[in-house]
């Protein structure tokens, strides 16, 4: 599994919901920067540990990688779900963002041009006004604080031998060793970072364990927006208001979002795991059900410490593999990190989170985030609206409003080609999303990800609530229900193009022209009631 995750938020701002381009917020620095509340709860959380009282939820791998949809579970960004219920520790502030080599081409931009953003009223000159600085992906220099690899050791892994158990798990090490140094990794570095690793049987479990994520999407969404997880994003991003306008003015990506993604990802740096990596990413390689994907982030990690931007010790994180305030996975982390602060490293583990906020940013941008665009907004429909349109052909928010569409909170700019997202039918929230909602989903490869890192993020940027509700009560279908569903329908004469689990556009219009034969409103969305009156 792998990706990214979490966010926060609340306020009376004259900020529309969509958050688009950060205007100056209509509230004080005082007024964000309320007291964050202290958790009872260990910093480092083990990956299956209780999130909140009586609510266990086990953690997914689902990271910022590239992993195919399927191979990305909800549950990975269902993990901090609940976490809206623990307060968050408070944390030494991070020191200022430094001038680093490199450079970014800029963030693409839309039309009409949105206001020069800003990130707090304290904060009001336009960021196109400072001078651009120039960093890289990769620092340029080692750090004097890090030592170069020695030169080549020997090829014989004497040391791994002595401190790993397993019997068999000691002759793949040995194996991977030859491997590693096929792909350019010393002797000296591969001995470093194995001289502790050993097996740990935990993972294997956890791999072979996870649960198949049903939680209802208003119970999702309460928890990721949760008051809790708001107050505490406010708190974080005035407290580190100076390193979210320099991220922002560089990459072009709306501050907000980055911070939301942290809150979403480790509630705010408090929970970014303590498993030491090389040994479960060994692990994993070894004996878990995709050794070839593990094996590669193996070698990413081993790529890392050579380079100088960690050590062995520090590498720890999530038992799949995440790490750092914003849990990248090792590959993406060295394809997609960078050294903000200039210091020579791209450290996503310190307790500063500039470098892994940063990242994110240089993540987003990659994968083309268009600056100054929202992500969506929350829109109410007209009666008797074709819902035929959800899911389908994108249109301009012009083009949209002509249909009767109409935005609930600012108005219904141009900000580029939009489609309707109703994740729980016509009882819940109707959206607009545009392109840079889909930028999210290649942090997490799901649209209630993607959507809770944007309601959240406006949130923080000071908008108010959702104008509907969401439905509560329903848990989402099984894989195995929603076989059962196309099933059914196919077999009532209602084509839903297969019969694989996978909801798309040909069972959601099966879904529609069934709903239409029995006098309910043809929504397409999938429910256990739907389900039990097809059976």
């Amino acid at each position: 599994m792998r990706a990214p995750f979490r966010a926060i938020a609340h306020s009376l701002l004259v900020l529309p919901l969509t958050g688009a381009a950060l205007t100056p917020l209509a509230f004080s620095v005082a007024a964000l920067a309320g007291p964050v509340e202290q958790s009872l709860r260990p910093k480092a959380r083990p990956a299956d540990a209780l999130l909140a009282p009586d609510v266990a939820v086990a953690r997914s791998a689902s990271r910022v990688t590239d992993a195919s949809p399927q191979e990305v579970i909800e549950l990975a960004s269902a993990t901090l779900a609940v976490l809206g219920a623990v307060p968050l520790p408070t944390a030494a502030a991070p020191r200022p963002a430094t001038a680093a080599a490199g450079d970014a081409s800029p963030a693409t931009s839309v039309e009409p041009k949105a206001p020069p953003p800003t990130v707090l009223a304290s904060a009001l000159t336009p960021l196109e006004s400072r001078p651009v600085v120039r960093r890289s992906l990769r620092p340029r220099v080692r750090p004097n604080g890090i030592a170069s690899a020695p030169a080549p050791a020997s090829t014989a892994p004497d040391a791994i031998a002595q401190t790993v158990s397993d019997p068999g798990f000691t002759r793949w090490v040995q194996g991977f060793r030859g491997r590693a140094m096929a792909q350019g990794i010393t002797g000296a570095t591969f001995d470093r970072a194995f001289r502790n690793a050993t097996f740990m049987p935990d993972v294997i479990r956890k791999d072979g364990n996870q649960a198949e994520f049903t939680k209802g999407i208003g119970d999702y969404m309460d928890g990721a927006v949760s008051d809790t997880r708001i107050r505490n994003g406010r708190a974080e991003f005035a407290k580190n208001a100076d390193t979210f306008n320099k991220i922002q003015g560089h990459y072009g990506v709306q501050a907000q979002y980055i911070a939301a993604i942290w809150g979403m990802e480790t509630a705010y740096g408090s929970y970014r795991g303590n498993t030491p990596l090389i040994s479960s990413m060994a692990t994993l390689a070894y004996e878990g059900r995709r050794g070839a994907f593990y094996e590669a982030q193996l070698i990413s990690l081993l790529r890392t410490v050579q380079h100088g931007d960690t050590t062995p010790e520090r590498m720890v994180g999530s038992w799949a593999g995440a790490m750092g305030h914003t849990q990248f996975m090792p590959t993406s982390y060295e394809t997609y990190a960078v050294d903000f602060t200039g210091d020579g490293r791209r450290d996503i583990w310190a307790d500063d989170p500039t470098d892994a906020l940063a990242s994110s940013a240089a993540y987003l941008k990659r994968f083309g985030w268009v600056s100054g665009q929202p992500w969506g907004m929350e829109v109410t429909l007209p009666q008797n609206f074709d819902y035929n349109l959800i899911n389908g052909p994108e249109k301009m928010p012009s083009q949209w409003a002509r249909l009767g569409i109409r935005a609930t909170q600012g108005d219904m700019r141009d900000y580029g080609s939009a489609r309707l997202l109703m994740l729980t039918g016509a009882n819940g929230p109707a959206f607009l999303v545009f392109k840079n909602f889909d930028v999210i989903k290649r942090y997490n490869n799901a649209d209630t990800y993607a959507l809770a890192v944007g309601l959240l993020g406006d949130r923080i940027a000071g908008a108010g609530p959702l104008q509907a509700s969401w439905p509560h009560g329903e848990r989402t279908l099984k894989k195995a229900e929603r076989i059962e569903l196309q099933t059914l329908l196919t077999r009532r004469g209602f084509d839903t193009g297969g019969v694989d689990g996978i909801l798309g556009s040909g069972s959601a219009k099966a879904i529609r022209a069934y709903q239409r034969s029995i006098g309910v409103v043809p929504d397409g969305y999938a429910t256990v009631s739907l389900l039990s009156r097809l059976r």
